[in-house]
């Protein structure tokens, strides 16, 4: 490349003045070491210098009005997209919000209980599933006989099996409410959800049956599963959450509910979630109250 007309008289300029072997070391001068107070290049400014920058006056003309280029290939593209082994792609998103056994104990505990009653019913004999179902059932049958027992045992199935949408939101729902206020109270309402939700459906049940209303038959009704309580801590998580988040979750359960009391193919468990969702609402005041600033608050 040829040297431009500014580089020649520069060149000549300094060539007359300049003593050749003068004040000359022989040691190399050592670098400035930066200090707390020396201003830092970013380093994304830094990777984007123009040449004529680096290079000095002296570079190629062109390349003063060149902008600065990184090199992106169709992969890194791709992997910018599909990262879920990234840094910021979904899968290093989701990985946090799982439960564990030290941050979440109670959810991750739980959970295992869910999944190994969940592949009894998948892969049990239907037999024993539909006994051990019966046995563990909430009705108002077990209820009058064995309360604690039914009440325990019916939270530890759920309906649907595997397949259900509930076994899926649970490790995200209880265990986002776990790290707020802790193991112990996010059991608390966990236990009202489930067991409230059950009694003022079951009982109402019990007395229509001894009235005369209902046929005898209603009271060994199946009824087991983890809604009302998963129903009543997504309710108690929305008091914890911003406004957006929080309105957000009220509308979906809102919308959910209402469908179900359109439908009302079940009247019982029905009307059971919606008493789950108020019992929810009424542990907003205790729970913020106890609960940890989420950075999402700040």
């Amino acid at each position: 490349m040829e040297p431009t007309a500014s580089c020649l008289a520069a060149s000549d300029a300094i060539a007359p003045h300049a003593a050749p072997f003068e004040n000359v070391s022989a040691t190399p001068q050592a670098a400035p070491v930066p200090t707390a107070n020396t201003p830092r290049l970013p380093t994304a400014s830094r990777r984007t210098v123009p040449d004529a920058e680096r290079n000095g006056p002296c570079s190629d003309p062109e390349s003063a009005t060149r902008p600065g280029r990184r090199r992106t290939t169709l992969g890194t593209e791709w992997s910018r997209i599909f990262a879920w082994r990234g840094r910021r792609g979904w899968g290093a998103r989701l990985a946090p919000a799982l439960p564990t056994p030290a941050r979440t104990p109670f959810t991750f505990c739980y959970a295992v209980v869910l999944l190994a009653t969940g592949l009894f019913i998948l892969w049990g004999d239907p037999g024993a599933v539909h006994g051990a179902l019966e046995g563990s059932s909430s009705d108002a049958s077990n209820l009058a006989h064995r309360p604690l027992f039914a009440l325990v045992t019916s939270g530890i199935w759920v309906a649907g099996g595997l397949t259900s949408p509930s076994i899926a939101l649970f490790p995200f729902v209880l265990g986002a409410l776990e790290r707020r206020v802790g193991a112990w109270r996010t059991a608390a309402v966990f236990a009202l959800g489930h067991v409230l939700a059950t009694l003022f459906t079951e009982l109402p049940v019990a007395a229509a049956v001894a009235s005369g209303h209902l046929p005898p038959s209603s009271l060994d009704r199946l009824d087991y599963g983890i809604s009302y309580g998963l129903l009543a801590s997504l309710a108690a998580l929305a008091g914890l959450l911003v406004r957006k988040a929080r309105w957000a979750v009220l509308v979906s359960l809102g919308a959910v509910l209402a469908l179900d009391l359109i439908e009302l193919a079940d009247p019982l468990t029905n009307w059971g979630h919606v008493l789950a969702v108020l019992i929810g609402l009424a542990c907003w005041s205790p729970l913020r109250s106890r609960s940890t600033r989420h950075p999402e608050q700040r």
